[in-house]
């Protein structure tokens, strides 16, 4: 019988260092995947003895990785776990794996935020700026050392959370656990990015459609020559009851879409990329090509 690998705490905690630095290479095509692999290096040094198993290793998870570098520890946790078991020889497929990262990242990146860039950062800068404006240089200093101790320990400890949950997901893979998390994540996956397409995927056309003819009563009859205050007063009242100014209103292409589906052209460009995507169209090479659409439309007076 082969002994069984097991990553010591010495190996978890240098990767706890390392994933300090998650965000020391990133990059617009895949993000944080280059700190999250040198995160992992100790410990895939431990688990994989040959030089392809390892480089094997490293390429699977040098795949697309971005959420709130803190809570990025839990995820390294469970990942730690089920490459412990795939190196004993535990049946588990890279896709799983993925799966397992791609829906634990959205999900967590959303907590990150209002935790500690909306609720402990402020916290302890207001106590550090409140002891400063004294004149005490325990100000900068304790903001220091409280902001650090409390991120390092929130790293370390949710990292051994996820290390001791991904071990019980792993000892019931024959009863579809993993699969089960993997199409969860899946799911999961595709709802949050549908609501980052509604929040951050904006298109707007400046094309102008031809004035509609609005009826009478639908508009502002403005009284010729001198305005008395009585009708001053009637106009503004139905300005702020929402009467038209013009005798015609003006009609874009936007309000036209909005009207029908709101968000459409949002909806399509995002399934535009994807299938660049899928026909292996560099990330990179998409980016410039939005760039220049966009400027080229806004030069045209289209968007």
């Amino acid at each position: 019988m082969t002994e069984q690998l097991k990553l010591t705490k010495s190996d978890r905690q240098k990767v706890w260092w390392r994933s300090t630095f998650l965000q020391g290479s990133w990059n617009y095509e895949r993000m944080q995947n280059m700190g999250w692999a040198y995160a992992l290096i100790p410990a895939l040094k431990k688990l994989y003895t040959t030089k392809e198993d390892r480089a094997a290793a490293l390429e699977r998870h040098m795949e697309f990785f971005n959420t709130h570098p803190y809570v990025a520890a839990p995820i390294i946790g469970v990942t730690l776990a089920l490459e412990e078991e795939k190196a004993n020889g535990t049946e588990i497929d890279n896709t799983a794996i993925q799966g397992v990262k791609i829906g634990m990242m959205g999900p967590l990146a959303g907590i990150g935020d209002p935790v500690f860039w909306f609720t402990v950062r402020p916290i302890l800068g207001a106590l550090g700026a409140s002891l400063a404006q004294s004149g005490n240089i325990m100000g900068p200093i304790l903001f220091f050392v409280l902001w650090n101790a409390i991120r390092m320990a929130f790293l370390w400890y949710t990292q051994e959370f996820g290390y001791k949950s991904g071990k019980e997901i792993t000892k019931d893979l024959s009863g579809g656990i993993l699969q089960d998390i993997t199409k969860g994540a899946s799911i999961l996956g595709m709802f949050i990015l549908a609501v980052l397409v509604e929040r951050w995927v904006s298109i707007n056309f400046t094309v102008n459609l031809p004035s509609t003819k609005l009826s009478e009563g639908a508009y502002i009859a403005f009284p010729k020559g001198n305005v008395t205050g009585a009708e001053l007063q009637g106009i503004l009242g139905d300005a702020l009851s929402g009467l038209s100014l013009t005798p015609e209103k003006a009609n874009t292409l936007q309000a036209q879409l909005n009207s029908l589906i709101p968000g459409l052209a949002g909806l399509l460009l995002t399934f535009l990329c994807m299938w660049l995507l899928k026909k292996k169209v560099s990330p990179i090479v998409i980016i410039v090509a939005l760039f220049a659409v966009g400027i080229l439309a806004r030069l045209a007076h289209i968007m």
